[in-house]
């Protein structure tokens, strides 16, 4: 797919990039068989393809307009298309940057631009969010059920099991925002069970979220900007001798695996995003390397669902990382359908999509259902929360179970 560029283009660097990277599509339609918004709604506007020649004509017109604007709207960038696609076509940063070319040249409603605007000023911050979930929780008993259930129940401070200072292995953990406001337990619970193999997990307190919420809302300069705080946060723990930075949600560790590609052109930050990025590991990364057996004596005997994010399975390429880690350790697993279907999350989306969003939700709940599971695991908070909005059975992070196997070793329980 050839792009002539638009002069207003002709010497934008993001321009033609993007042109660059369209030239691998053949528009052979097999990114459609697995993409969540293609099926739902059978567009071809909907689907990666389609989307790729809306992104085109604005590259070559200079211009786009409300139909382009909606149709990039709807895109998950789950990155499905990015497993299916034969050409190796790099959809996820055609996307991105789409978006963020897109906003300069059209102007959204009012309503759009208020509640976009309102995401990306809370949703980054743990603070803020503490304090919207904290008055949702009080406002609760007054809504009805269905938009009661949309709001989380903050998880109260873990418990305290012993100190990991005296580990000889150091790691690096990403705290992030909405996790670290509503589900603090998720990282206590990775630094217990990393324990078990005497690895310490740090935290750095200047560092936050990792940009994901700004970069894909088309505003990739504010992004950036969470990436570079980022980094300088981390670098004086990697200079000391971290040996990773660990991220316990999927979502975010998509995003900080590529610094390196995001601030290639910073010639501040570009050779330290870039080891950033290959010191960066999925928490299930870590665990898959050390000897699961310890947990099996007292792990969980619930039949589990996993339910692996779009994040993990498409973006990361560790689509069979948690059920590999959840058998070794002795836990059973229940059957799932349509694995490589988006749960329809997606950061932001469920709140700016959703129908499409609620319409994904009910197929998600149904593959994960199939084998009757009393419980439903995941790696990511968005999907955590999400899932858990509707679901008849727990929704957890996956790492809990390992947590309450080490807990319970400990105090002999099972």
């Amino acid at each position: 797919m050839q792009v002539k560029l638009h002069p207003i283009y002709e010497e934008h660097r993001m321009a033609r990039e993007v042109a660059s990277l369209v030239k691998a599509c053949v528009h052979c339609g097999f990114c459609n068989a697995t993409c969540p918004t293609y099926q739902d709604r059978f567009d071809e506007r909907d689907g990666p393809r389609g989307r790729i020649y809306l992104i085109k004509q604005m590259l070559e017109h200079g211009q786009a307009g409300d139909v382009t604007r909606t149709h990039l709207d709807r895109c998950l960038t789950c990155r499905a298309c990015e497993t299916t696609c034969p050409s190796g076509v790099q959809y996820g940063r055609i996307a991105d940057t789409g978006r963020e070319l897109l906003e300069n040249v059209t102007r959204r409603p009012f309503r759009e631009r208020f509640l976009r605007r309102m995401v990306r000023l809370i949703f980054p911050y743990p603070r803020r969010v503490s304090a919207l979930v904290g008055l949702g929780n009080i406002v609760k008993p007054l809504l009805p059920q269905t938009l009661g259930r949309q709001i989380p129940v903050k998880q109260t401070a873990a418990r305290k099991m012993g100190k990991t200072t005296s580990a000889t292995r150091k790691m690096i953990v990403l705290g992030g925002c909405v996790q670290a406001a509503v589900t603090p337990k998720t990282n206590d619970a990775a630094r217990r069970v990393l324990s078990r193999f005497d690895i310490d997990l740090q935290e750095s307190v200047s560092a936050g979220c990792c940009g994901a919420v700004d970069y894909h809302l088309g505003a990739q300069k504010q992004g950036l900007d969470f990436a570079r705080r980022n980094i300088d946060a981390w670098w004086p723990q990697l200079e000391a001798g971290a040996e990773a930075i660990v991220t316990t949600a999927s979502g975010c560790g998509v995003l900080v695996k590529d610094y390196g590609e995001m601030l290639k052109d910073d010639e501040s930050y570009a050779s330290k995003a870039l080891r950033v990025s290959e010191l960066t590991k999925d928490l299930s990364e870590v665990l898959e390397a050390e000897d699961l057996s310890v947990f099996k004596q007292f792990a969980s005997t619930a039949r589990t669902a996993v339910h692996c994010p779009c994040t993990l399975l498409h973006g990361q390429k560790l689509g069979a990382s948690l059920e590999r880690i959840l058998k070794r350790a002795g836990i059973p697993l229940a059957e799932t359908t349509e694995k490589h279907l988006c749960c329809g999350s997606a950061g932001a989306y469920s709140l700016l999509q959703p129908d499409i969003s609620q319409r994904l939700l009910t197929r998600k709940l149904k593959a994960l259902s199939v084998d009757e599971p009393e419980q439903i695991v995941t790696a990511n908070i968005g999907c955590q929360l999400h899932l858990g909005t509707r679901s008849d059975v727990p929704v957890m992070h996956w790492i809990e179970l390992l947590d309450s196997a080490t807990w319970n070793s400990t105090s002999g329980r099972r």
